[in-house]
């Protein structure tokens, strides 16, 4: 099949983008193309017009600072897995983008796309959950801001408002202290994940885990955050033994759906392991990981 008509536009500034979505209520953004493309070509998706962000530079901006690292939303997978500046100010970003799909979908996929699409099976989302995230939004009203944790609202739903834009992502910066894991299952490599787990610990004191954060993906509707089994870490110094007991807290009351890809039984079944292992790469306990 192929796309149904539609009209291009390709402004050079977000007040431009701005303006065209708010003339025509039935836009779409193009950003990488990743999705949208496919959806217009099954007809899934029949806009009438075309608002290609390209061209604005704003959008493709990076810049880290003392308060952290904040990400254009154009800023392209393969720039966030081969820039070092990135990997530095947060590691978990490096640590998931080898499992994102593949060499040319890295090269023209955009964050701000892959988070506006809001696939539950995607690594940025997840990530960005466990990072406390802050997506920039900006629409006919001005700027505003909305953490992950209230961004993603279900599958390929966000908060992202009539007429606003994702114009950036910006992540707090990291303390020296933060450990971080992340783990998923596919059918093949590059493939969305049937379910994954992204994971920060930070330790003080003679091993003790401080803070920590897990999040499943793959899971639910959207990224979940699994406070119990944070609580479950934290004040502890983790062993493999802790890692089974908080891996399986994690997963508890998890009720996953089923798809062409895996069951919900399945899910079930290892999202345990995928939260093991993402803690004891972590934590560099190889001997969790392989756990059963």
């Amino acid at each position: 099949m192929k796309a149904p008509p539609f009209a291009y536009a390709a402004p050079v500034t977000i007040e431009g983008a701005l303006a065209l979505l708010a003339a025509h209520e039935d836009a779409k953004v193009l950003a990488g193309g990743q999705s949208l493309m496919p959806a217009l070509n099954l007809r899934l998706a029949a806009p009438s017009v075309l608002v290609d962000i390209n061209d604005i530079p704003e959008l493709s901006e990076v810049s880290v600072t003392p308060a952290g690292l904040r990400l254009g939303a154009l800023v392209r997978h393969s720039r966030i897995g081969s820039d070092p500046l990135i990997a530095g100010a947060v590691p978990l970003l490096g640590l998931a983008y080898p499992h994102i799909a593949h060499g040319a979908i890295r090269t023209r996929g955009t964050i701000g796309g892959s988070l506006a699409h809001a696939d539950p099976s995607a690594e940025w989302p997840a990530v960005c959950l466990v990072c406390d995230a802050v997506m920039e939004l900006r629409g006919p009203g001005g700027g505003r801001e909305v953490p992950a944790d209230a961004f993603s609202l279900g599958v390929f739903t966000t908060a992202i408002g009539a007429g606003e834009l994702l114009v950036a992502i910006r992540f707090p910066a990291w303390p020296a202290s933060r450990r971080a894991g992340f783990s998923e299952v596919a059918r093949r490599k590059g493939d969305f994940a049937m379910v994954g787990a992204a994971v920060t610990v930070d330790l003080g004191a003679h091993g003790v885990c401080t803070a920590a954060r897990i999040v499943l993906f793959g899971a639910s509707d959207r990224p979940i955050r699994r406070h119990a089994a944070e609580a479950r870490l934290c004040g502890r110094v983790p062993d493999a033994a802790l890692l089974r007991e908080v891996a399986s807290v994690a997963t508890e009351g998890l009720d996953p759906s089923s798809d062409l890809h895996a069951s919900a039984e399945y899910r079930r079944r290892v999202a345990p392991v995928m939260v093991r292992r993402a803690l004891a790469y972590a934590l560099s306990l190889p001997e969790a990981a392989r756990a059963a």
